[in-house]
C-alpha cells in the first residue's frame, strides 16, 4: 500500500521529542510519500530542513491566515515574502502554502488575510507552484480572490470544509480537494455526499497532524500513518479498495505536486 498524506506539520514542536522516530515509523507502515507543511516563516524554514534529510518528503512554506500577528505594515508583508520566496526556491519545496483565509479565528484583520493571500498568489504564479489553501468561514471571500487573481498551477484545498457549494466550485476551477480525518466523524453528516461530488482525478487525503486525528483514534495526537482511515472512508463510500484510493490519491498528489 501506497498513501500519500499531502499535508501533515511534523515541524511542529508536538514532534520534537520523537520526530525521527515517528518519521521512521510512519515509513514502515504504508505511507509512501508526505508532505511538512510550512505556516509562517520560522515553521516553513523547519518544514524544508526537515525535508533534506529524508527521501519521499517534500515541503510547501507559506504565511497562513491564523499566523499575522507580526504584520503590521507594507514593509513587513514585504519583508515576510521575501523570506518565504527564498523558501520556496530551496530544493524540495514544492508548493506555497498553507495560505488563504479563517475568519473563524480572525475577524479582526480582514483586509490583512486577503492582502497576505493574494500576495503568495503572485508569488506562486512567479515560481510556477500549486498553491495550498486553508479557508475557515470565509468562502465566499476565498473563491472570490482564486477568481478574481489568476492561478497558474491552481492547487489544493486542504482540510477542505464540507461545503457542497464550495467543492463544487472549486472542482469546476480546476483545484483539487483534500480530505482529512473530518471526513470519518461521527457528526460529519454531509460527508459522504462531499466524497461522491469529487471525481477520482482531483481527490487527495491528508492528516493535518497532529490536529484532527480521525475515528479510530480520536483526540490523539495524530500522524501520517493515520491517513489510512480517512482513505478507508472514501474507499467505502466510492465502492472501491483501500489499496485503490492510495493508488489514486498517491497519483494525483504526485501531479499536483510535480513530482516525477
Amino acid at each position: 500500500m501506497n498513501l500519500f498524506d499531502t499535508h501533515a506539520h511534523y515541524n511542529d514542536e508536538k514532534f520534537d521529542k520523537d520526530r525521527e522516530d515517528i518519521i521512521k515509523e510512519t515509513f514502515n507502515n504504508g505511507i509512501s510519500n508526505f508532505i511538512v507543511a510550512g505556516y509562517n516563516v520560522e515553521s516553513s524554514a523547519k518544514a524544508v530542513d526537515i525535508v533534506q534529510n529524508y527521501e519521499n518528503i517534500y515541503a510547501i512554506v507559506g504565511i497562513s491566515p491564523n499566523d499575522l500577528e507580526n504584520i503590521k505594515s507594507k514593509e513587513d508583508i514585504e519583508r515576510y515574502i521575501k523570506e518565504i520566496e527564498c523558501l520556496a526556491n530551496k530544493p524540495k519545496v514544492v508548493g506555497i502554502g498553507e495560505i488563504g483565509l479563517d475568519y473563524y479565528w480572525n475577524k479582526e484583520n480582514k483586509e490583512l488575510q486577503k492582502s497576505i493571500f493574494i500576495e503568495q498568489i503572485e508569488l506562486a504564479n512567479k515560481l510556477n507552484k500549486p498553491i495550498i489553501i486553508h479557508t475557515r468561514e470565509a468562502v465566499n471571500d476565498t473563491l472570490e480572490i482564486i477568481k478574481k487573481n489568476t492561478v497558474v498551477k491552481r492547487g489544493i484545498f486542504h482540510c477542505c470544509p464540507l461545503n457542497r457549494e464550495l467543492v463544487k466550485e472549486a472542482i469546476k476551477l480546476g483545484y483539487y480537494i483534500s480530505l482529512s480525518g473530518v471526513i470519518t466523524f461521527k457528526n460529519a453528516k454531509n460527508a459522504d455526499e462531499i466524497i461522491n461530488l469529487i471525481p477520482e482525478d482531483k481527490i487527495l487525503i491528508e492528516t493535518d497532524s497532529p490536529y484532527l486525528a480521525p475515528e479510530p483514534v480520536r483526540g490523539t495526537r495524530n500522524n501520517c500513518i493515520n491517513v489510512k482511515y480517512v482513505a478507508n472512508k472514501i474507499a467505502m463510500v466510492k465502492n472501491k479498495t483501500l489499496e485503490e484510493i492510495g493508488e489514486i490519491t498517491n497519483k494525483n498528489a504526485k501531479r499536483i505536486f510535480n513530482i516525477q
